[in-house]
């Protein structure tokens, strides 16, 4: 194959991995772009640098659906921005990121990404967007059609927190039946409300509503109840339907049973339900725990992480949300009022490649499907999370080898905790391009400036994943 002019960046001597298959290959990068993939006997066309992956993982950048990056919820505001989350996405071999545009009282749903976008400008990687809808009034079904023509075709909606951001669930019903008209798909955090109202009273009744008793406030069968009544919606109007952070194997189960029914459900988990579980709420600082949903028994756990082994979860999103321990600290003895969720974008690949390839055995091409290929497909970014000509030059080289031990200190979200903090991990990125740009290497990070993309949905077709 010869090459009408230099290629700026080759990566050589490594397997590249893809969802479909892995293989010894050289990577050509020109433009911003995957050029070609060529066998290593060919010599190496060409180019302004060469990064030698010898004994090493090529692997499609990541691509994380599920991030909340510098949003104020309350009283509280996250601690980060575009820039600074950007950063430690990149860091964590993740070359795009996913934010939520989550109305504030009184601001319409377009309106919200519409600043959301504003914000993005100064991201350091490409990002994309979930619009968010509370309420449904006589303008919603035109905001949808507007964000779906503008490329947000992935809406959250919430079946918990109430009086906030919870959606009835009439809205429900008519944000997957007018999405899916638009090519879209529904991102749903799902926790019965009533039942988690219920159980926090209780908690506080019995002086147990601190983040030291977290796990009983929010108990598992409201994930499955919630989980139950959204899948009977979208499974009424035909409309496809993707469920946040799953947590249990119960909730992971009625998600793949509507698949077999033909409902085109997905499961999404996080890197810290396969890694943590409630003993952290005995902690010194329990606070920095609480999440929702919150951290599961070990024996829920396990069985989670064997549905993640066996091919039933479809995505890892990093949830990642960026407070600082005194935030956390400071309503910790009642969760009903403190922040909650926990800093993961840089960690997500280690965490979940020494959990499920590492330990777990997982191949690397199935964990490669849940780190970036289905978090593309599923909202519809086209070019990202595959390694093929044509695709953006988004990749990552590690060493399946290596391992790390976690240090707050040696992270770069702007946290003053991890919640992996002395774990021994690997699956660290070595080497990082983004765009074509080398911006993590052996000499450390290049900072690319606000170069990164909004990024426009493609309509996601209705049989994405088998």
């Amino acid at each position: 194959m010869s090459f009408p002019q230099p290629a700026d960046v080759v990566v050589h001597g490594g397997t590249v991995v893809n969802a479909g298959g892995s293989g010894p290959a050289t990577v050509v990068v020109s433009g911003g772009r995957i050029a070609a993939v060529q066998s290593p006997e060919l010599p190496l066309p060409p180019h302004g640098r060469a990064i030698d992956a010898t004994g090493k993982l090529v692997i499609p950048g990541g691509v994380d659906p599920h991030c909340h990056i510098g949003q104020r919820l309350g009283e509280y505001a996250q601690l980060d921005d575009y820039a600074g989350a950007s950063v430690a996405a990149l860091w964590g071999g993740t070359t795009t990121v996913v934010d939520f545009a989550i109305p504030e009282p009184g601001q319409s749903p377009i309106d919200a990404v519409h600043e959301r976008r504003e914000l993005a400008a100064v991201s350091r990687c490409d990002t994309a967007l979930h619009g968010c809808v509370t309420s449904w009034d006589d303008t919603t079904a035109k905001q949808i059609a507007a964000m779906a023509e503008g490329g947000v075709r992935t809406i959250k909606l919430f079946t918990t927190y109430k009086d906030v951001v919870m959606a009835e669930p009439d809205t429900v019903l008519e944000v997957l039946r007018t999405l899916h008209a638009q090519g879209g798909i529904a991102y749903v955090h799902a926790e019965a409300n009533h039942v988690i109202e219920d159980a926090q009273d209780l908690a506080a009744a019995a002086n147990r509503a601190d983040a030291g008793h977290h796990a009983l406030t929010r108990p598992e069968l409201a994930e499955a109840a919630a989980v139950a009544e959204v899948l009977a919606t979208a499974e009424h109007v035909g409309a496809p339907v993707y469920f946040v952070h799953q947590t249990t194997a119960e909730a992971v189960d009625l998600v793949r049973a509507a698949r077999r029914r033909g409902v085109r459900a997905y499961t999404e988990t996080c890197p810290h339900y396969l890694t943590l579980d409630e003993g952290t709420y005995a902690d010194d600082h329990p606070e920095r725990y609480v999440c929702c949903p919150p951290l599961r028994a070990p024996e829920t756990v396990a069985r989670l992480h064997a549905r993640a082994l066996t091919g039933d979860v479809d995505a890892l999103g990093s949830d990642h949300c960026c407070y600082s321990t005194a935030q956390k600290v400071e309503h910790s003895d009642d969760v009903r009022l403190m922040p909650n969720g926990l800093p993961g974008v840089e960690t997500r690949l280690p965490v979940t490649f020494t959990r499920l390839v590492a330990d777990g055995g997982m191949p690397v091409e199935r964990f490669v499907a849940l780190f970036a290929t289905n978090p593309a497909r599923l909202n519809g970014l086209t070019g990202k999370g595959v390694i093929a000509p044509g695709a953006d030059a988004d990749i990552v080289v590690l060493d399946p080898q290596a391992r790390r031990r976690v240090a707050v200190a040696d992270l770069h979200m702007q946290s003053d905790y991890t919640p992996y903090e002395g774990r021994e991990l690997t699956g660290w990125a070595q080497s990082v391009l983004s765009a074509g740009r080398v911006v993590l290497d052996a000499d450390g990070f290049h900072d690319p400036g606000p170069v990164g993309r909004t990024l426009h949905a493609d309509p996601i077709p209705d049989h994405l994943l088998t």
